[in-house]
């Protein structure tokens, strides 16, 4: 008996002088990006804080390139808890939370700073309670930015001009209105198979924020490229209930605390590289247009009349009006 003793003191030893923790929680965390889009610069930031301020009680493995699924495999992987985290751009979302759509209106939104306050305030935090609903943890709103027009067939300077265009959107309803309202033949579909499309050509274009575009070097497939600004697109740093449970109260300050820096992390290195990434797409041979707006915004105007019974007017102003 004493042997035993002795020899589990000695082990107990080992991990201590190790530094090495005998109850260590690997949290796998997917997304659906490459390496090289501000999600993984997110990511890599919230392991660091976890990793640092646990000391190696939580690790975080990363999954990019929807390598556990594309963002709605992602939140169903969450839902079940076979999936820790995953850091999910916000328009799926609304298949299991109707109400988080009316973040998605078209133009909705009229500055990153808009959008923050929004997202941060009292309206952004009731949504990040409704999820619980859903079994997830929602811990931090980074964001995917603000929404662009590509195409292979034309300039698009006016809501004339996108008439017939095939226009890959994601999975998501409002999108699909938005696009339909401006004259464009709405694809739903998953990012990983519109690449495949794109450079196919059984689509026309696609849209999305110009780190995403640049990235994944749409250039290839698209030459023109629109400024519309049509939808600011959040992304949501999740956990799942499940795995935010199995945590200590202590843990899941740490990871909360870590989520908050790796979200402001996400729209610093956004706003910070706006400028960059469009001249990169410039200098790649796209042609860049700045359509009038108001003309976008008036040619939208069924959407926001078909979703206020949805919404509430009130929220929707409420939204709207925030400064």
């Amino acid at each position: 008996m004493r042997k035993f003793v002795a020899v589990v003191a000695a082990l107990l030893l080992v991990f201590l002088v190790s530094g090495e923790s005998l109850a260590s929680v690997e949290l796998k965390l997917g997304h659906a990006i490459n390496e090289q889009d501000v999600f993984h610069e997110a990511a890599l930031k919230f392991k660091e804080g976890v990793e640092s301020k646990t000391g190696g009680e939580l690790t975080v493995s990363i999954f990019p390139n929807a390598t556990l699924g594309d963002e709605r495999n992602l939140l169903e992987s969450l839902k079940m808890g076979t999936v820790d985290m995953g850091i999910i751009t916000g328009g799926p979302v609304i298949n299991f939370l109707p109400s988080f759509g009316v973040l998605d209106l078209p133009f909705i939104f009229s500055t990153p700073e808009h959008a923050y306050k929004v997202l941060d305030g009292p309206i952004g935090q009731g949504f990040i309670k409704e999820m619980e609903g859903q079994g997830w943890k929602a811990l931090a709103y980074g964001e995917r930015g603000f929404r662009n027009l590509t195409n292979s067939k034309r300039p698009v300077a006016k809501p004339e001009d996108m008439k017939d265009l095939k226009i890959r959107v994601m999975q998501n309803p409002i999108y699909i209105d938005s696009f339909t309202a401006l004259g464009a033949n709405a694809v739903p579909m998953a990012w990983t198979e519109a690449l495949t499309a794109l450079q196919q050509g059984t689509i026309d274009g696609q849209e999305n924020p110009l780190n995403v575009i640049a990235a994944y070097k749409i250039n290839e497939s698209n030459k023109y490229l629109s400024i519309t600004r049509h939808a600011y697109a959040p992304n949501v740093i999740i956990m799942s209930m499940r795995t935010w449970k199995k945590l200590t109260p202590e843990q899941q300050a740490i990871v909360q605390e870590s989520a908050i820096v790796a979200a402001k992390h996400n729209r610093d290195l956004d706003n910070a590289s706006e400028a960059e990434w469009l001249q990169s797409l410039k200098d790649a041979g796209m042609e860049v247009t700045e359509p009038d707006i108001a003309l976008f915004r008036e040619a939208v105007s069924s959407v926001y009349e078909k979703y206020e019974a949805q919404f509430g007017k009130e929220l929707i102003q409420s939204i709207l009006d925030t400064k």
